[in-house]
């Protein structure tokens, strides 16, 4: 199996760190941000409407909301220190956590879920920070199955703003409001082509919303009474620090959501990575771990100032790959265009007057959209029925828990209800079989040595003992050795020189039998370069100015299926995965 050539995206104008004309910037801004900007406000609405809070906290939540989405979208763009992707991700409030943050307001109120917002967003630093390590629990089969269930907590209430009208309006109309809104938004999306289709939403809305001003639905006191320019009078809830039995309820469901918005927050920035360059690269993980800390921020301010967590939109990923323009200026230019929208009350005040049922339509298309995006990522990677079982067990109880209908007796008393929230219920399921699932592989072999070209013979008797152990060949242990040491030898020469002065500086070497044949993993800090856009680079040509480091990286790609270099900012990965049989051999049996 011959490694593939990296690939070219023609489709792309401009990279990610070129310059585009001002007026296309400004332009792709607006555009990105008027298309956004009703799903950032109404995510909100829904939350405090659902909860019966008060108009005063709606407005400043929306306003914060929009406010925040701005600054997070820049940081983004910028990337400060290790805060930040250095790409066009676009930041709005999270449809993840609408069920969650009405519990939290029905019972513990404003306060409380601000707290429980603070508490959760460290939940992502820690993540971020410690990437490396839970990308073996949070697996797309785990994220996938949650994104799945978050539809399926949410739809019951989305479906209960359909009666939001005034008493003198039918239902009929109100029906045919909701009818109108859907069908407008999954014709666009069904049958126009291009840019056209990204603008499904919120031509849908405009139709619902026109509709219902002819039949007296839509409620103009609020827009009349808003200013042109300025922002909301204060109506901060504070911070509720008494941390009672109600807190510790809600904190577990809070903390999964969160990971959850992370989970999907790694996925954008991987892809935004994929549809940002002309030639294929690696995914940099430490542009992914800066995008999980902006949404930490953004998570943290959420809850300081009084409003709903945020998140990436993968809308972003979706224009950049139609408009071929991924420069880090456009992500700017929207964050500014969403804090010129947050001082602008009359226009929030129009979104926020929507009615009801068209609220209630728009929603339930883009949580049917989450809901199979969930299914996607969910059956990504499943490669046996163990994972199957994980998605398909988790998912169904989660349901059944959601439904109340798997003993209620008991559990909705026991842990203060926790596992009557389905997302709650089938996300732990999930991420507990995956555990399980983990420690049902075959037992990995690991050894640290130093980080110096003195460690070989000692590497080269750990994987003849390891091949031994599973009564190979000397063949086969000779083999790994050999790629094992070119994986080394191009490491080293890839290494950050004062690094690799210390004399305490060390690699961990990992190896397992799969299916496949052998997985080795190297562990170690400092590699600049990395070795997996080198192996895909190589071409017929002398690519790279030393001869010798050439030759061993063309001798590695022979010797292994697939080199993936996995660079995080504390940590780097390298896996190798070997066939038993050479690849000449493998082709003949």
């Amino acid at each position: 199996m011959s490694q593939p050539q990296p690939s070219q995206n023609s489709g792309i104008h401009y990279e990610a760190s070129e310059n585009p004309p001002t007026p296309l910037v400004i332009g792709l801004g607006l555009q990105l941000a008027v298309l956004c900007i009703a799903g950032i406000v109404l995510t909100p609405a829904i939350v405090i409407r659902a909860a019966g809070g008060s108009p005063e906290f709606l407005t400043w939540a929306v306003f914060v909301a929009v406010l925040i989405s701005g600054i997070t979208t820049m940081l983004q763009a910028i990337r400060v220190g290790r805060i930040g992707a250095g790409y066009v991700l676009l930041m709005g409030t999270s449809g993840a956590f609408i069920a969650v943050c009405i519990t939290a307001l029905q019972k513990g109120g404003p306060a409380m879920l601000c707290t429980l917002i603070v508490i959760s967003s460290l939940f992502q630093f820690a993540l971020s920070a410690r990437l490396a390590f839970f990308r073996k629990i949070f697996t797309p089969a785990v994220s996938g199955t949650v994104i799945m269930l978050i539809a399926v907590t949410v739809m019951p209430i989305v479906f209960d703003m359909l009666k939001e009208v005034p008493e003198d309006v039918s239902s009929a109309h109100a029906a045919l409001v909701a009818l109108v809104t859907i069908v407008v938004m999954v014709a666009i999306a069904l049958k126009a082509k291009g840019q056209l289709r990204l603008w499904a939403p919120v031509i849908g809305i405009v139709a619902g919303s026109g509709l219902s001003i002819a039949f007296g639905m839509f409620d103009f006191r609020g827009v009349a009474e808003a200013g042109w320019i300025g922002w909301p009078s204060l109506a901060w809830p504070g911070l509720d620090l008494s941390f009672n039995g109600t807190f510790w309820v809600l904190l577990p469901s809070f903390i999964l959501v969160t990971i959850v918005g992370a989970i999907e927050t790694i996925g954008d920035s991987i892809a935004i990575q994929r549809v940002s360059w002309r030639n294929e690269r690696a995914v940099d993980y430490r542009a992914v771990q800066g995008a999980v800390n902006t949404d930490g921020v953004g998570n943290l301010l959420a809850g300081i100032f009084g409003t709903v967590p945020n998140t990436t939109y993968s809308t972003s990923v979706s224009v950049t790959e139609l408009t071929g323009v991924a420069s880090r200026r456009v992500g700017i230019a929207i964050g500014v265009v969403f804090i010129a929208f947050a001082l602008f009350p009359k226009f929030l005040a129009t979104i926020l007057a929507i009615p009801g049922p068209v609220v209630s339509a728009y929603i339930t298309v883009l949580l049917s959209m989450l809901f199979v995006m969930g299914m996607r990522i969910a059956t990504q990677d499943i490669d046996d029925y163990r994972k199957a079982v994980v998605i398909g067990v988790s998912f169904w109880l989660g349901v059944g828990f959601q439904g109340g209908v798997i003993f209620p007796e008991f559990f909705s008393v026991f842990a203060g209800g926790l596992f009557q929230n389905g997302m709650t219920a089938g996300g732990l399921a999930a991420i507990l079989m995956t555990g399980l699932l983990n420690l049902a592989k075959s037992r990995q072999h690991r050894i640290t040595l130093p980080f110096t070209v003195a460690a070989l013979p000692e590497m080269q008797d750990f994987l003849a003992k390891f091949a031994s152990t599973h009564k190979w060949d000397e063949s086969v242990g000779m083999r790994l050795h050999a790629a094992a040491e070119e994986t080394l030898l191009s490491m080293l020469d890839n290494a950050d020189d004062e690094e690799s002065e210390s004399a305490k500086r060390v690699f961990e070497l990992a190896a397992r039998k799969e299916d496949s044949g052998v997985v080795m993993e190297f562990r170690t800090t400092g590699v600049e370069e990395n070795l997996q856009d080198q192996v895909a680079l190589l071409r017929e040509q002398s690519t790279f100015g030393s001869i010798e480091k050439e030759v061993s990286l063309r001798l590695l790609k022979q010797l292994a299926q697939s080199v993936k270099h996995q660079q995080y900012h504390d940590t780097q990965l390298v896996t190798l995965e070997v066939a038993l049989q050479p690849k000449s051999d493998a082709h003949h049996h």
